[in-house]
């Protein structure tokens, strides 16, 4: 939390989302994305079975980089990944080139993803409809056709990143677990077939170098791009849990898995094809980026093709999606700091996505696609990269100089000769592509140049106004957590303000607790989530409103504003953060927990929450007179009880006590419920007036909801034991909450550390 803030605004503080595992599927995802599918045939075309060599080696290479992220991006948990750290290296021109280029660079990649979806589309349909495809490509020409599919998906994620549709972080855990699964597939009976014929096999890899050590260097100069992805475990390096300990453990897992699928995917495409009248690696390269296909049909079964080709288009489907979204990042964030016009770091009202930045973005995107090939596109892409990551680790020297007191739990090793051989490597590969790709440079050169003239023209005065702050580890977020507990309130609705804080009120003033009011800015994927600074201010009026509601109670309640990519997430921050007793917040009666991923805000926070829950459902009276507690027992119904006497300190409520007997019950039966009703009246507030009722009705459920209409509000405990699966209070409670007409208050409480982990990973 951000302790020196104003004492007339809220704190502010960042939920961090993301963990390890979410983390490495970011890396590995991007990664692992159309660079394996587009360029195995391209590398194996330029290098031979050497192209193995070269992936290795843009391994290694990479590997030196992915240190310097390493400890950066866990020092300076800033969204922006090398943009970010170049800027603040090299604030002047230095730093608005590696701004300016890495745009470009993601980019340029995403019209590479965007050229191999097309190439895939193509090949699906010409294996699969041949007669439909061959028609197509007389009336519109091959080129044609995959210009037309070009645009067409180029302009389809464009226009899903502008509209703010968000893939949640388990959903691309699961596209790219999908992934892998497609490439082990491929992977396994190409490994089958090279040891039903190794000697074939062998064969294969002679000559090693038919291109001698300049074909190595070209493949690894075309596709240098393909390792390009951990980087952007940087780039959401705010959301990231502990980013100290694991952003350099992401960044190390994903390059290493995604190293070893790399060069298992050269060794079997190269080994395992046999072709006739030419060598494996001549057959790849003559089918370009659709080689991995011509693999598959070779040694595959008959369905390897479509798995295959399926796994194509999700992994170029996925990449274009993911870096058009870091392209616009870094357009967005250079227009934040005033190097590009200042509308392309506006945000849309509505959707909350930086529209202008996605839509600029998009165009540059089809254009490039559009007018060149896609070796050249891949080379450009590679250039760009290659270049920025040089710039990355000059400023991780800078940045040790300039501010030596960050604490740096993650250090680079053999420091300094790490950066500086990882600066080497980069500028060499980067001067050697012009020798087999001048192209590249060329268009490289024109884009640098026409940025350095926008600086220098336009940008350079505005651009210096704003001085590039460091954000230390601790920022956005709370050094410790508060030793005194609190009764933590979560508002989102202005018009239920009151209605919460008393509840809210009335449990801080019993438990001896402070009182928090919190309320969550949620923003989508799309948008860093420091950018929600620029909107929080929206939220503050229902801050406000609580403060000046509860000082009328002689309460002055600390509040706070969470910035999160998921309500929930800021909820669960908060309670956490503020180290929560009990959190009370607004519910609309049901859950939809069968839906274990996407669940609602009140769905996730009823599994996660580490505190008591008092969740309540505001029906149409708002001023609670006369209160049902209906009660069978249970591990809830003192907490229920509980809650009862909290509030009765505020209302002179008239409670009643209750409990279901069915119509048919015995007198001994009837004895028990009076005994229930005589055990929960007993730990509540003997002041109150207490009234005892039993309920005659075939249906617990049906019975409480019934009665409630007499009630201003229904108190009642989850259920011991609930129907997970589809409800997360229990049967009873969630019945009671959906069709009573009262308002409903429903008490669960905390489980403790053990089933709440459990929860966590089960659910």
């Amino acid at each position: 939390m951000n302790k020196a803030a104003p004492p007339n605004h809220s704190d502010t503080s960042f939920a961090r989302d993301l963990g390890l595992f979410d983390a490495t599927m970011i890396g590995i995802g991007a990664m692992i994305g159309a660079g394996i599918f587009v360029l195995t045939g391209l590398a194996s075309g330029e290098a031979g079975p050497a192209a193995i060599v070269a992936f290795a080696l843009n391994g290694v290479v990479t590997l030196l980089t992915a240190f310097v992220y390493a400890e950066l991006a866990s020092t300076i948990p800033r969204a922006g990944g090398g943009y970010s750290f170049v800027r603040m290296a090299f604030p002047g021109g230095a730093g608005f080139v590696a701004g300016w280029m890495l745009w470009f660079a993601y980019t340029i990649a995403c019209a590479l993803y965007a050229l191999g979806f097309a190439g895939y589309f193509w090949e699906f349909f010409h294996r699969y409809t041949p007669g439909v495809t061959e028609f197509i490509y007389n009336v519109i020409s091959h080129n044609g056709a995959v210009a037309l599919i070009t645009v067409g998906v180029g302009v389809m994620f464009i226009a899903l990143n502008a509209r703010g549709a968000e893939v949640t972080g388990k959903t691309e855990n699961a596209l790219t677990l999908s992934k892998i699964a497609v490439l082990g597939i491929f992977i396994f009976f190409g490994i089958k077939r090279i040891m039903a014929e190794p000697s074939l096999a062998a064969e294969s890899f002679t000559p090693f170098l038919p291109n001698g050590l300049g074909g190595v260097l070209v493949a690894m100069g075309l596709t240098f791009i393909a390792f390009e992805g951990y980087d952007l475990i940087a780039t959401v390096a705010e959301e990231i849990k502990q980013p100290e300990k694991n952003i350099p453990r992401a960044t190390f897992i994903s390059l290493g898995v995604t190293v070893v699928i790399y060069l298992l995917i050269l060794w079997v495409s190269i080994g395992a094809v046999r072709p006739e009248g030419m060598k494996s690696w001549e057959f790849l390269g003559a089918y370009g980026e659709t080689a991995i296909v011509r693999a598959a049909e070779d040694f595959m079964p008959a369905f390897g093709v479509m798995v295959i080709v399926f796994g194509g288009l999700l992994s170029t489907m996925s990449a274009l999606n993911a870096t058009v979204m870091a392209a616009s990042r870094v357009a967005f964030s250079m227009s934040r700091d005033r190097w590009l016009p200042k509308r392309m770091s506006e945000i849309h009202p509505r959707r909350r996505t930086p529209q202008i930045a996605i839509v600029v973005t998009g165009v540059i995107l089809l254009v490039s696609a559009l007018a060149l090939p896609i070796e050249t596109v891949g080379s450009a892409a590679s250039l760009m990269f290659l270049l920025t990551f040089a710039m990355v680790n000059l400023s991780l020297i800078a940045l040790r100089r300039k501010y030596p007191e960050l604490p740096r739990r993650y250090k680079v090793p053999l420091y300094p000769i790490v950066p500086i051989l990882g600066f080497l490597l980069n500028i060499f590969l980067a001067l050697y592509q012009f020798s087999f790709q001048p192209v590249a440079w060329y268009v490289t050169i024109g884009w640098v140049a026409v940025g350095l003239f926008l600086y220098y023209a336009v940008f350079e005065k505005s651009g210096a106004e704003l001085k590039p702050q460091v954000l230390r580890p601790h920022q956005g977020r709370l050094e410790t957590k508060p030793e005194e507990p609190c009764v933590l309130v979560a508002l989102y609705n202005p018009d239920n303000v009151d209605t919460l804080l008393n509840i809210a009120i009335p449990l801080a003033k019993q438990r001896g607790h402070r009182l928090v009011a919190a309320t969550v800015v949620e923003l989508p994927r799309q948008v860093p989530i420091h950018e929600g600074l620029r909107v929080a201010h929206h939220k503050e009026a229902t801050l406000n409103a609580a403060k000046r509601y509860a000082r009328q109670f002689g309460v002055t309640p600390e509040t706070d504003l969470v910035i999160a990519h998921h309500a929930a997430d800021g909820i669960l921050t908060a309670a956490e953060h503020h180290n929560a007793d009990a959190l009370v917040m607004g519910w609309k009666g049901f859950t939809n927990a069968r839906d274990r991923i996407f669940g609602e805000v009140a769905d996730r926070v009823i599994r996660h929450a580490p505190c008591d829950l008092f969740m309540l459902k505001i029906g149409d009276e708002r001023r609670f007179k006369t209160c049902l507690l209906p009660t069978a027992g249970g591990p809830n119904a003192k907490l229920a009880a509980g809650a009862i006497r909290a509030l009765g300190e505020r209302e002179q409520m008239t409670v009643t006590a209750a409990t279901v007997v069915a119509p048919d019950a015995t007198e001994e039966q009837r004895r028990d419920a009076e005994q229930y009703i005589d055990a929960t009246m007993a730990k509540a507030d003997p002041s109150l007036a207490q009234e005892r009722r039993l309920i005659e009705a075939k249906s617990i459920a049906g019975g409480i909801a019934k009665a409630s209409r007499d009630y201003d509000l229904v108190v009642i405990g989850a259920a011991a034991e609930p129907l997970f699966r589809t409800m997360l209070f229990g049967e009873i409670p969630e019945k009671v909450a959906r069709y009573s007409p009262s308002s409903v208050l429903v008490v669960k409480k905390y489980e403790g550390v053990m089933k709440s982990v459990l929860k966590r990973v089960m659910g």
